[in-house]
């Protein structure tokens, strides 16, 4: 039998700290009931054999000592069935479209079950974004987390938009009308967001039908902080349950973490912790790593869950605590520049310092190409050296340049407004892709190119079409 409390000794923020007689379970649901009536949500954040202290979903205001908490014995369940896809839900996990009430399948704790490290399968088939910067440069490995770092003001919403979008899985293309390759889904966790962020999101979703193998998961700016910290729970706990029981191959994109890391330490300030660095929490790489890790691929099932997280860096400054952080915990991440920003490049994507660590072993013969990891390395050698003769330009004028150092300046240049630019609306699948490579690096005589097998070259180089002579 349930227990009721009206013992509730401070509010803090969204925290309700309350009097017990009796051990309480971490992470269980309570039930606050307010003098007037209305029933609000907790779980409880921390228990003694003397007092509790919950965070409160739908915020504290209207609580006071006159309230009732009851607890329930169990902890927060997320409700399951494959026709969650198409539907937008709450932050915690409560339908907003307007559409009728789940009935679930199943319900599992958000807080999901740690895959056994030797049950792991290592990730090794790529997903297809048809965004050129990341599935030529820094490809997507189905089972691997591929974080953007971003900045304030930076269109990272838009590319998320478009890989949510455009994504897909070869296998499922091939399978065709035989439906034998395993379904695509998508599911987006929204964090803090603004309404009007919102929606575009949405907009976008039904305007392109994206939203029909979908589930949208909504916290917007003006809900409780305490919220923010379940959504990505939510989220994942449907992308598992999706992968690894209906054998779907899931893309979970979660924006921002940013305004996730805020609202864990906001609760800890609240909770009165010591802080760790700039004011987060110690624990915040713990935290981090129970969502991170619950991305890859089990033995025997069919289906995978990959995560694109989208961080805001405070500052453009990757050193913070949050990008810091996730690096150590991801396979890599794309980075979004201000200043391909600032020149009209769409997507942004600087290829330079972005990195996916699995890519190696998710392309090539029978995944993308053959040619696809010497075009990279070629591609990325050449703007490299294409980008540090810019600051050589600087000082002394191209006319000190040698023709040799002229092509790969012309090369940077070409790179970023054919290869990376392609707008938000373009979708280029690997094929296109690194053809687009070739005809770039086409422009450099055969012997440049010192990073591509000859094969390749003589397979895939794009000869130069002579002038036709004209007769006297």
């Amino acid at each position: 039998m349930q227990k009721e409390y009206k013992t509730i000794t401070e509010i803090s923020g969204p925290l309700v700290f309350a009097e017990v007689d009796e051990p309480v379970g971490y992470d269980e649901i309570v039930e606050i009931t307010t003098p007037n009536g209305e029933t609000r949500r907790g779980q409880v954040l921390e228990s003694t054999s003397e007092y509790v202290a919950i965070q409160v979903f739908e915020g504290t205001s209207g609580i006071d000592r006159n309230s009732s908490v009851r607890f329930i014995g169990e902890t927060l369940q997320m409700p399951l069935t494959e026709d969650l896809l198409g539907r937008v839900l709450s932050g915690v996990g409560e339908p907003i479209d307007g559409g009728p009430e789940i009935e679930p399948d199943d319900e599992q704790p958000i807080v999901g079950a740690a895959i056994n490290p030797t049950a792991r399968e290592y990730p090794e088939e790529f997903i297809q974004t048809g965004v050129s910067a990341i599935d030529g440069m820094n490809t997507l490995i189905r089972g691997q987390k591929l974080p953007i770092f971003s900045g304030s003001g930076l269109p990272h919403n838009d590319l998320a938009l478009q890989v949510a979008r455009q994504a897909t899985v070869p296998e499922e293309e091939e399978a065709g009308e035989d439906e034998e390759g395993s379904e695509f889904a998508v599911i987006f966790g929204a964090m803090g967001i603004t309404a009007e962020e919102a929606n575009e999101f949405m907009d976008d979703f039904e305007r392109t039908g994206a939203l029909e193998r979908s589930v949208v998961f909504m916290n917007l700016a003006d809900d409780p902080a305490v919220e923010r910290t379940v959504t990505p729970r939510m989220a994942l706990t449907t992308a598992e349950y999706l992968a690894f029981e209906k054998g779907y191959h899931v893309l979970v994109i979660l924006t921002d973490m940013t305004n996730y890391c805020e609202a864990l330490r906001e609760i800890g300030a609240a909770r009165e912790e010591v802080p760790g660095r700039r004011g987060y929490p110690g624990y915040m790489y713990t935290d981090l790593a129970q969502l991170y890790e619950r991305a890859g691929r089990i033995e025997g099932r069919e289906g995978s869950v990959t995560q694109i997280p989208i961080l805001t860096m405070p500052g453009d400054d990757d050193t913070h605590p949050i990008p810091d952080l996730t690096g150590y915990i991801t396979e890599g991440q794309i980075y979004i520049d201000r200043d391909l920003n600032s020149q009209g490049i769409e997507p942004p994507v600087n290829v330079l310092p972005s990195l996916s660590r699995l890519m190696d072993d998710g392309i090539g013969e029978g995944y993308t190409r053959e040619d696809h990891a010497d075009v990279s390395d070629q591609l990325y050698a050449a703007y490299a050296e294409g980008n540090d003769l810019r600051d050589l330009v600087n000082i002394v004028g191209r006319e000190a340049l040698s023709e040799r150092d002229n092509k790969y300046l012309d090369f940077a240049d070409a790179f970023e407004n054919e290869f990376v630019q392609q707008g938000y609306d373009t979708n280029r699948d690997v094929s296109e892709t690194l053809d687009l490579g070739w005809d770039l690096l086409s422009e450099f005589p055969k012997e440049e190119l010192n990073r591509i097998d000859e094969e390749l070259i003589e397979k895939y180089y794009v000869e130069a079409e002579e002038a036709p002579q004209t007769a006297d």
